[in-house]
């Protein structure tokens, strides 16, 4: 896990999903995959036992995320709005106009640790969320990415 100058950069919301997530994990999906390996204890012979193997494996995936949440909460930067002014930061939502084909898309800014382009939410270190940052709407702006130079008319920023 990569950290920048300022820690893990989240907004409020990504801070306390995963809060919400790594207690979820910590009291009611660690005790439940507990009480499987011993309930799969009591069935006997482990080498063959398939439930048992499945349990120590989801309790090992279990134990890397609960590391990796509280890795990310130790060193969490909380941002909690954006700018005021009505430029791009990170927790703004905008609304973006591809000028070549006309097309509109909405993408939320965000720290690395909550992208998740599939949801809209993209990276402040990303090619386009880097080009968006601390510009205003009516602005246009040009993104560098692998697969050439795109340009984009900011339409809105809440």
């Amino acid at each position: 896990m990569e950290f920048s100058e300022d820690g893990i950069v989240l907004t409020r919301t990504g801070y306390d999903e995963i809060q919400r997530e790594l207690n979820e994990i910590l009291t009611v999906k660690r005790p439940a995959v507990i009480d499987r390996i011993r309930e799969a204890r009591q069935l006997g012979d482990l080498s063959e036992n398939f439930d048992y193997q499945d349990a120590k494996h989801t309790q090992a995936l279990l134990e890397a995320r609960i590391k990796e949440l509280k890795t990310i909460v130790q060193h969490a930067t909380v941002v909690e709005s954006a700018e005021a002014n009505g430029c791009i930061g990170i927790g703004s939502k905008v609304v973006v106009k591809d000028l070549e084909d006309g097309f509109e898309d909405t993408y939320t800014i965000v720290g690395p640790a909550e992208s998740s382009p599939a949801q809209g939410k993209i990276s402040h270190e990303s090619c386009v969320g880097e080009a968006l940052m601390d510009h205003k709407a009516g602005d246009i702006v040009q993104v560098h990415a692998p697969g050439g130079v795109m340009k984009y008319e900011i339409i809105s920023v809440e």
